[in-house]
């Protein structure tokens, strides 16, 4: 009778045509079960849609009916998940490098939004800063490789040290791990002018090869748009999840829709959508100011079947934080439920596939 093992074995003999790495070794082949007289075999596919999708399904028939002709076939073709495409991505790129053997991080989690302006890089920030008062380890990569700001938010301009297992992150003064482009430039008002492929380069490499170490979270602050480095990220790190930002204008509504269908369309989970900027406290009577008109998140929350996470107004105490360099010292209250329901919410996206006969 035929085994498992034995499937697994004739299924090493199949490498993929363009990266020349067998099938089980790529994570390709999710599981394989001998069931009465058949083999069923789960076949995950980067995309469904891939070129070279079919050539792979009938290379596997062909190798178990090698074994015994008489032994029926059950491929199932599934799309992989988000973090599942996001090793395969790695495995084809050569492997994980030394520093990515070394980390240990618990769960990734993007900040994108639609367009710029809307505060993206402050929120980020906040959620780094309130997991980090909850004990927990957290790193920040700056993936807004053109526009960053995150050391300016913390006060931070000495470049990062090399070891022998990779770049190591600058750490702000709470003991949160800081990699941006901006700790690499002469000066902060540098700009970095590079086309897609090298932003996309830099960004893997932040990834690859900076020495994080031991994580709770990793926060990615993401350029605004559907960009290649936003690409890059969904398709090359394995995310926990994904926080949109926008602000009450309903012009902001409709790009950050946008935002949402690309990270859709990727597989990355959405875990909600934070409103920045919703209004401005008056200091003298409390009444709130909605200075962008009414909000019109909530309902391009309930559009994307998503939770509105939360609403924050826009403080000058925040801004003048950010420009000192000290966000850490800002205390604010209507961030913590923000950052506990992110946390809450950070799931593990189901696979769904179909069987072929």
């Amino acid at each position: 009778m035929t085994t498992s093992n034995e499937v697994l074995d004739v299924l090493r003999e199949i490498s993929h045509p363009e990266i020349k790495r067998n099938l089980v070794e790529l994570g390709m082949i999710k599981d394989v079960a001998i069931e009465n007289d058949g083999a069923k075999v789960i076949l995950a596919l980067p995309y469904k849609g891939i070129p070279i999708g079919d050539r792979l399904k009938r290379e596997v028939r062909e190798a178990i009916k090698g074994i015994d002709p008489n032994l029926k076939v059950n491929l199932v073709v599934v799309e992989m998940s988000q973090k599942e495409r996001a090793v395969f991505m790695s495995e084809a790129d050569g492997g994980p490098k030394t520093a990515q053997l070394q980390n240990k991080i618990g769960n990734v989690i993007a900040v994108l939004s639609g367009k710029g302006g809307v505060g993206k890089s402050s929120v980020a920030s906040l959620l780094a800063v309130a997991l980090s008062r909850q004990k927990k380890r957290v790193g920040v990569l700056d993936a807004d490789i053109t526009g960053p700001s995150i050391p300016k938010m913390f006060g931070l301009t000495k470049p990062p040290m090399m070891s022998e297992s990779g770049i190591l992150p600058v750490e702000t003064k709470m003991g949160i791990k800081i990699m941006s482009i901006n700790l690499l430039l002469p000066g902060e008002d540098e700009a970095v002018i590079w086309r897609g492929p090298r932003i996309s380069g830099a960004i893997k490499q932040f990834w690859q090869d900076v020495h994080w170490g031991e994580l709770d979270y990793l926060i990615v602050d993401l350029p605004p748009g559907t960009s290649d480095a936003s690409l890059t990220v969904m398709q090359s790190i394995p995310l926990g999840g994904i926080v949109l930002v926008t602000s009450p204008q309903d012009l902001a509504g409709m790009v950050v829709r946008k935002a949402a269908g690309m990270a859709r369309h990727l597989g990355a989970p959405i875990l909600g959508m934070v409103e920045n900027m919703s209004h401005v406290t008056c200091p003298k009577c409390g009444m709130r100011i909605l200075v962008f008109g009414p909000s019109r998140s909530a309902a391009t929350a309930q559009q994307l079947f998503v939770p509105l996470l939360g609403q924050l107004p826009l403080d000058p105490l925040l801004a003048e934080k950010c420009d000192a360099g000290e966000i850490e010292t800002y205390q604010t209250d209507e961030f913590l439920p923000i950052a506990e329901a992110i946390v809450n919410r950070i799931a593990k996206p189901a696979t769904a596939g179909t069987s072929e006969q």
